[in-house]
């Protein structure tokens, strides 16, 4: 279970205080995956990155009682200087989990060959986006997080390998996918909320949330 209790989170622009989450409370559950729609420019990454405890909130309760994932394509837990293998291992360890399964696994997922042995920062970002979610399904998680907005491969080889393996994953964990597209959320999720105005509102099914997300959009 994942949960935020009278949760708020604003930043200072320079020129007016922008308000991502104002006093929000909301739980997710453990195998009903949710999508959450938001438009651009409304904070999706801070929201996702706060569920994954890398931004604090300024007030509130952040409950985790599973194993949360890093979101997908997040590429700040790794280091630049490290080669994918020696990042793997070191990943590995602090996850509790085998070295030499995580570096293995990687290697064989994200199809980078010899670049497998050089430092991230050689990387191109579509190659950077291929090992960290090679690395994050490597991984045992309870909740997957997904951020839209974050660099994606281009690779159709490794998207249709990745996919696969997350889908298969999905049948035994949850997922938490934020798009400002609902025909994104259709394949993931079974039930959708709407962030707007540093609100979060909940719902039983996607289709009720775009009825919301619609009017606010056209409006």
């Amino acid at each position: 279970m994942l949960e935020f209790d009278n949760v708020s989170k604003s930043f200072w622009t320079g020129t007016r205080r922008k308000v991502i989450l104002d006093q929000v409370s909301f739980r997710v559950e453990l195998g009903t995956s949710l999508g959450i729609l938001a438009p651009n420019g409304t904070g999706k990454t801070t929201l996702i990155n706060m569920m994954a405890g890398l931004e604090k909130p300024d007030e509130g309760v952040i409950r985790r009682e599973c194993r949360v994932s890093f979101p997908m394509g997040f590429t700040g837990g790794v280091s630049g200087k490290l080669s994918a293998l020696e990042n793997a291992r070191y990943i590995a360890k602090i996850y509790g989990m085998d070295p030499d399964y995580v570096e293995a696994y990687c290697k064989w997922l994200c199809g980078l060959g010899e670049y497998f042995d050089q430092p991230l920062a050689t990387y191109s970002a579509g190659m950077r986006s291929r090992f960290t979610f090679s690395l994050m399904l490597a991984l045992d998680f309870d909740m997957y997080l997904i951020d839209e907005g974050m660099p994606a491969s281009t690779d159709v080889e490794f998207n249709e390998k990745a996919g696969s393996i997350l889908k298969e994953k999905l049948r035994t964990t949850t997922l938490v996918i934020v798009s400002h597209s609902s025909s994104v959320l259709e394949k993931f999720a079974q039930q959708a909320a709407v962030l707007l105005n540093g609100q979060l509102y909940m719902f039983e099914s996607l289709e009720e949330a775009k009825q919301l997300y619609d009017y606010e959009s056209q409006g």
